[in-house]
């Protein structure tokens, strides 16, 4: 097991929540694996073609005991957990990892790096936006590095963050949901010819599961 630990004084023991549900991974590394989500509320990010705009006002979603939402997941026979938003490195994550870990969870994150680490991470996606830069540490510490392609340019943008990640970090290219049909082709032209490269899909878009 590789884990990520942060330390902070901060004790945290809510976190708004939008959704959470079991289901399967549906990209990168971990893809075709039972999961349980956790989605946070709260971004300060914004992407434009984000597809959960609803998650960047963490006001907007209810504030649930991290007993009671780690109790829910524990319900569930998967025990990965999977901590993504929004922005779920806006809040302090210390707490939550911990209370997973005793359940015997994996906890995986899926973040744009641009707030500080905090939590105990088996696994951490690393997906930059160039909207507000990942910091460098986080850079260096993501398992997988996955960038959405949602034009030409963002193959020579990917390729900046792939030179900042650690040796041992997974990279995927993944084409933007409502561009797949035009983005898809090119991505396969690029790792045929950068096979360090790896294809990422939304399969639950596909399947038409959460």
């Amino acid at each position: 097991m590789s884990l990520v630990v942060t330390n902070t004084n901060i004790q945290t023991t809510t976190l708004p929540v939008m959704e959470r549900f079991y289901t399967i991974q549906g990209e990168g590394y971990h893809q075709g694996r039972a999961a349980y989500f956790i989605r946070l509320g709260g971004c300060d990010v914004g992407c434009h073609w984000c597809d959960v705009k609803d998650s960047w006002d963490a006001a907007k979603h209810p504030k649930l005991a991290i007993s009671d939402i780690v109790r829910e997941a524990a319900q569930h026979p998967g025990r990965i957990a999977v901590i993504t938003g929004g922005e779920p490195l806006m809040h302090n994550l210390d707490a939550l990892c911990d209370t997973l870990h005793e359940q015997g969870f994996r906890t995986h994150i899926e973040t744009s790096g641009s707030s500080p680490l905090s939590g105990q991470w088996d696994w951490i996606t690393l997906s930059p936006k160039k909207f507000k830069a990942p910091l460098p540490e986080i850079c260096q510490q993501a398992h997988e590095l996955k960038v959405v392609i949602f034009n030409k340019t963002d193959f020579a943008w990917a390729e900046k963050y792939a030179a900042l990640a650690g040796g041992h970090c997974r990279l995927y290219l993944q084409p933007e949901w409502e561009k797949a049909a035009e983005m898809t082709p090119l991505i396969i032209d690029y790792i045929k010819e950068h096979p360090e490269w790896e294809l990422s899909l939304q399969i639950h878009k596909y399947i038409n599961v959460p």
